[in-house]
C-alpha cells in the first residue's frame, strides 16, 4: 500500500461527494491463468487500487452516497491452507483494520447483500470491463431504476495527480532514466536486442521498481523500430544502425515512460542524425506548448508542423508546409499521436475532450511527449539512404503552475551528449 489508509479513505469520500445518493460497485480483477495451472502475475485494477489500496484479487469495492454514506469491502476470506500455498490474505477483518473500510465481507456475501444495498437507489458502474459483474448489474436493474457509468467520474479524480502521487512517479521516472542511460552505455554490435532488454529489467528491479513493467519493453533495432508495438526484441543489433528503446518501469503502482533512439556503435551517421534532430526539434516544440492554458493536442500540432517542414526541407516529402499539413502528407512517417495522459496506467484515465473540444491542460495533470519519424525499408519515393530509419524520442511532462516539468530529463536527448554518454 503506497499511501496512508487516510488517503484512500478521502479519496473514497471524494467519490461520494462527486455521486447522487446511489451505489457504486467497482471490482478488481481475477487472476489470470497463463498456461495449464500457472497464472499471470497479478495486478489489482487500477480504479479499484486507487480508492482501496488493497492489493488481492476477486474483491469488490462498494462506496454508497447518501444520508449515510459508506465504503464496503468484499474480499477474499482468510485460509490457512491455501495461504501456506499462495501467501497471505488480509481477510475481512484484517482489510477493515488495514485499510479504514467501514464495513468487510468476504466475497461469497456479496450477492447476498447486494439487493438490500441497492434497493432501488441509482447505481454507479462500469459496464464492459468485467463480463461477471455485467450479468450481474442486467439482473439487479430490476430493482434500480437507473446506472451511471462511475469511471466518467473516477476518471476525472485520476486525471489530477496528487503531490503523493507526482512524487512515486518522480521516482518511477528516476528509476527508468537510470535503466536508459545504463543501455547507453553496456549496448555494442552484435547484442542481441533481448539482452539489453534484460539489461534494462534489472536497472528496474534492482532500484526497487514492481515486478511487472509498465508495459512490456521495445527494443527495436533498424527497421524494426518502424514496428511501433515491436515487442519480439529477437534480433541481432547490427553496427550502424540505430536501435529504439522504449521502456518504463512501474513504483507502487505509478508507470513511467521513456523512450530513446541511439546508435548501436555509439556514432550517428550524417542522414540518422539529421532525422534523429528533426524529432528531437519537434519534441522540444511539444514540451514547449505542455503547459496550463494550452489544450491538450497543442503539444501534437507543434510536432506535426516541425516535422511536416523537416521532412520537406530533407525531400522526403515535397510541397508546400502548410498545404502538406492539409493533407496530412506527415502521416505516412509520423502516424501516431504525441501525447497521452501517464500514472497508474500508462495510457492512464482521463478524457482528451470536453464539449467536443480538446481539454486544457491544468497544473497536476501528467502526459507524455513522443513524437516519432519512421522510414520503413521499401518506402517508395524515399531515397535508399533514408530507409530503416525509426526514431521517437519521449519524456514524461509535469504541468506545473507556470509551465511544466519533464520528469525523466536525466536522460540525454542531444546527438552529442548521446554519444558522449556512450563514449565512442
Amino acid at each position: 500500500m503506497p499511501f496512508a489508509a487516510e488517503v484512500y479513505k478521502n479519496r473514497r469520500l471524494r467519490l461520494t461527494k462527486k455521486m447522487e445518493e446511489g451505489v457504486a460497485i467497482i471490482p478488481t480483477s481475477s487472476e489470470r491463468t497463463r498456461n495449464n495451472d500457472v497464472a499471470f502475475p497479478y495486478r489489482p485494477d487500477s480504479t479499484f487500487y486507487y480508492l482501496t489500496g488493497f492489493p488481492e484479487p476477486d474483491a469488490v469495492l462498494v462506496v454508497v452516497a447518501g444520508k449515510e454514506s459508506k465504503s464496503i469491502l468484499f474480499c477474499q476470506p482468510k485460509d490457512p491452507t491455501k495461504e501456506v500455498w499462495t501467501g497471505r490474505r488480509f481477510g475481512p477483518n484484517g482489510a477493515k483494520s488495514t485499510f479504514g473500510f467501514d464495513e468487510t465481507y468476504t466475497v461469497d456475501e456479496f450477492d447476498k447483500k447486494m439487493p438490500g444495498l441497492i434497493n432501488l437507489k441509482k447505481v454507479y458502474y462500469s459496464v464492459g470491463r468485467n463480463q461477471d459483474f455485467d450479468r450481474r448489474i442486467v439482473e439487479w436493474m430490476r430493482i434500480s431504476p437507473a446506472i451511471s457509468d462511475v469511471m466518467q467520474i473516477t476518471d476525472e479524480m485520476r486525471l489530477i495527480k496528487s503531490s503523493e502521487e507526482i512524487e512515486i512517479m518522480r521516482k518511477a521516472a528516476i528509476i527508468s532514466a537510470q535503466a536508459h542511460r545504463h543501455a547507453m552505455q553496456v549496448c555494442r554490435p552484435g547484442m542481441m536486442e533481448y539482452e539489453l532488454e534484460a539489461e534494462i529489467g534489472k536497472i528496474f528491479r534492482f532500484s526497487g521498481g514492481d515486478p511487472l513493467h509498465a508495459y512490456p519493453s521495445i527494443v527495436a533495432g533498424g527497421n524494426n523500430a518502424c514496428v511501433l508495438h515491436y515487442t519480439e526484441n529477437n534480433c541481432v543489433l547490427k553496427d550502424g544502425e540505430l536501435v529504439l528503446i522504449d521502456a518504463g518501469c512501474e513504483l507502487d503502482g505509478y508507470g513511467s515512460d521513456i523512450t530513446r533512439t541511439f546508435p548501436v556503435n555509439g556514432k550517428f551517421t550524417p542522414e540518422q542524425e539529421a532525422v534523429y534532430e528533426l524529432a528531437l526539434e519537434a519534441q522540444e516544440a511539444a514540451i514547449g506548448k505542455a503547459r496550463p492554458g494550452n489544450h491538450v493536442r497543442a503539444p501534437h500540432n507543434a510536432a506535426v508542423r516541425v516535422i511536416t517542414k523537416g521532412l520537406a526541407k530533407l525531400r522526403i516529402i515535397r510541397g508546400n508546409v502548410n498545404e502538406l499539413i492539409r493533407k496530412r502528407a506527415y502521416y505516412r512517417f509520423f502516424m501516431h499521436g504525441t501525447s497521452h495522459w501517464l500514472g497508474s496506467d500508462v495510457h492512464d484515465a482521463g478524457d482528451y475532450m470536453k464539449g467536443g473540444k480538446w481539454r486544457e491542460l491544468r497544473p497536476g495533470m501528467v502526459l507524455t511527449v513522443e513524437p516519432g519519424i519512421y522510414i520503413p525499408i521499401g518506402s517508395k519515393g524515399v531515397s535508399k539512404k533514408w530507409w530503416g530509419i525509426g526514431v521517437r524520442i519521449e519524456d514524461d511532462v509535469l504541468i506545473t503552475k507556470n509551465g511544466n516539468e519533464v520528469l525523466t530529463s536525466l536522460v540525454p536527448k542531444t546527438a552529442r551528449d548521446i554519444e558522449l554518454l556512450m563514449g565512442r
